[in-house]
């Protein structure tokens, strides 16, 4: 699956980068991620564990949500999931594409979908998520451009 070097992700989100996510395809709604998985990465069964997976099709479709503001000054809002529902198809096993896509939006939320294709080009997992667009954290103060990678 190695066609071209991975793009740089709009933000610094240090847990994405400490996993090995590459981010390879980002726009129009849609967005795609992918990840060769590492030891670190695997279960007892020596497969992708399900906290990866889920947090692989977290980031896809939460970048896929971001991705129709692209053209914005500091790329936007942020996202953060409300909710999400994922099913498991079957192991995730070498290199892993995630797929993200941005259903439905309205100004403060974004419903999404995503799946994870294993090495074989199989499903391995699929995934619902609603996102809702904010510019800075609650309480916190710290705004969107506080997280921009500079």
């Amino acid at each position: 699956m190695k066609d071209k070097a991975p793009l740089k992700f709009p933000v610094h989100i240090p847990f994405v980068e400490q996993l090995g996510f590459e981010l390879h395809s980002i726009g129009d709604g849609q967005a795609e991620l992918r990840v060769d998985l590492k030891e670190g990465h695997l279960n007892s069964w020596e497969v992708a564990h399900g906290g990866v997976l889920m947090t692989l099709l977290d980031v896809a479709m939460a970048h896929a949500a971001r991705s129709i503001h692209r053209d914005q000054p500091d790329f936007g809002p942020g996202v953060v999931t409300v909710e999400m529902k994922t099913s498991f198809m079957r192991p995730g096993e070498g290199e892993l594409r995630a797929v993200g896509k941005l259903l439905h939006r309205s100004t403060t939320m974004a419903f999404c979908e995503g799946s994870v294709i294993g090495e074989d080009g199989k499903l391995c997992a699929h995934a619902t998520g609603t996102f809702k667009y904010l510019r800075a954290l609650p309480g916190r103060g710290r705004s969107l451009k506080d997280l921009q990678r500079t």
